[in-house]
């Protein structure tokens, strides 16, 4: 085996072999391991890879995304390295980077996604898993239907402060695809902006979606929004199916729209 492969910051990496010890620095990803059938080669994982349930019970721990354990992961002797720009330590990844093959991907968009998902099927010699894999995503995103006018909706991923999506970002790619307007979109001041009330008072929502992750949003925290804004209607939502760009994107809730506009008349 000589795969050539350019992860998505640019970086050209040669695999001379099929990996056969991994290290997963993402939790999205690590369950995508799984699920192309490269489970029994992946060495270690995050804390926060806490899908599928048996890969913390059964897999070496190396830390957080934010704070890798270097010197464990040295000491596995991995073969292969998979990090993300965004989730992951630069310092860290480039630490790893200069040791040992590692892939890097930065996945803003549905199609960034597909690439990826690719890319480390490819790698693990698992081509098939990976093009099914795919195929079931574009598939199920197939099914929706944007309605006409898109509603506006306010995705809030923080509290203390307040914290949204821009449009550089792979939630607000999925918002587009569900046929809604994110009100914050062109803010260009970060790709996490942080609001006030103020200004999703003038920003109007007709949704306010409330992530289960990173920041755990309950019930509790639909009063205070409900309140803010009367007309809107502020749900709880998903936040590994919004965020998690890996194998979990098949089963999509390509309904959620329909479902939510629904829901509302049981609120």
């Amino acid at each position: 085996m000589n795969l050539h492969i350019t992860d998505q910051i640019g970086r050209d990496i040669l695999f001379s072999k099929q990996p056969r010890r991994i290290i997963s620095c993402v939790p999205s990803q690590t369950e995508l391991l799984f699920d192309l059938g490269a489970e029994e080669s992946v060495a270690g994982i995050t804390k926060f890879c806490i899908h599928p349930a048996k890969a913390l019970q059964t897999k070496t721990m190396v830390g957080g995304t934010k704070n890798l354990h270097l010197e464990k992961i040295a000491a596995l002797e991995p073969d292969f390295i998979l990090a993300n720009k965004e989730e992951n330590d630069r310092d860290a990844i480039e630490w790893l980077a200069a040791r040992f093959p590692t892939y890097v991907s930065d996945v803003r968009t549905l199609e960034q996604a597909i690439i990826m998902i690719h890319q480390v099927g490819a790698i693990c010699g698992r081509n098939e898993q990976s093009s099914r894999i795919c195929d079931a995503i574009r598939d199920r995103f197939a099914l929706i239907s944007t309605p006409v006018n898109r509603p506006k909706a306010a995705y809030i991923i923080w509290q203390k402060p307040w914290m949204t999506v821009n449009a550089d970002t792979f939630i607000h790619d999925l918002l587009h695809r569900l046929g809604l307007e994110n009100v914050f979109a062109q803010r260009a001041d970060s790709r996490y902006p942080v609001i006030n009330a103020e200004e999703i008072i003038q920003a109007n929502p007709q949704f306010i979606f409330l992530s289960s992750e990173p920041f755990p949003f309950q019930q509790s925290h639909i009063a205070f929004f409900q309140e803010l804004l009367p007309s809107a209607q502020v749900l709880l939502v998903d936040g590994e199916m919004f965020s998690w760009y890996g194998s979990r994107l098949q089963y999509f809730n390509t309904n959620f729209l329909d479902d939510s506009i629904s829901l509302r008349n049981i609120l």
